[in-house]
């Protein structure tokens, strides 16, 4: 069998894993997603208004903005925030595309990468994030441990919560990959 140069030899992905362009696909509807609301918050809601109920005693829509991170922590550093997410971001958008992962890991990061490209935006553009959910059951949990009501968040923070707990949740479980012997 004749030697197959280096260069034309087909890159191999896990068997379980995703094209490297479906991870990316993802992220780039979450973050379309993420700046639709945003934009529709900037436009439809006041800012310092009483939320409007979406789904009453669940959900609801209060426009606020935050120049920091969650819970308002590093509040004004906007600027450096935003490079240190879109480098983040990026960063595991191209490490998705370059080396395919497991599909559950694959789309989990996706996740992440699409909440810091989300909020990147947003710094970047405005100076600040915007912030429209509120969430009366969430701040019935926060007042009740004494923590006062629940940030307003976005779709973007969603993202990056949703893919951390996520990926909690795979460091938790047995790695199903079969062992040598």
């Amino acid at each position: 069998m004749p030697d197959v140069p280096a260069s034309t030899t087909p890159v191999s992905r896990p068997v379980n894993s995703l094209p490297g362009w479906v991870p990316l696909l993802l992220a780039a509807v979450l973050i379309g997603a993420d700046q639709w609301l945003k934009l529709w918050a900037r436009t439809h809601l006041h800012i310092y208004e009483s939320p409007i109920p979406f789904i009453p005693g669940l959900l609801g829509f209060q426009l606020t903005y935050n120049t920091g991170a969650a819970w308002s922590l590093l509040s004004g550093a906007t600027v450096p925030l935003a490079v240190v997410r879109l480098l983040v971001g990026l960063g595991i958008l191209v490490y998705l595309f370059v080396r395919p992962q497991p599909r559950f890991f694959a789309l989990t990061l996706s996740l992440i990468a699409a909440g810091a490209v989300g909020n990147t935006i947003d710094g970047l553009r405005f100076g600040r994030v915007t912030d429209m959910l509120s969430s009366p059951a969430l701040s019935a949990v926060t007042r009740t441990l004494k923590a006062g009501e629940f940030p307003i968040f976005n779709v973007a923070d969603s993202c990056v919560v949703l893919g951390t707990l996520l990926l909690i949740v795979l460091s938790l479980l047995p790695d199903r990959r079969k062992q040598p012997t």
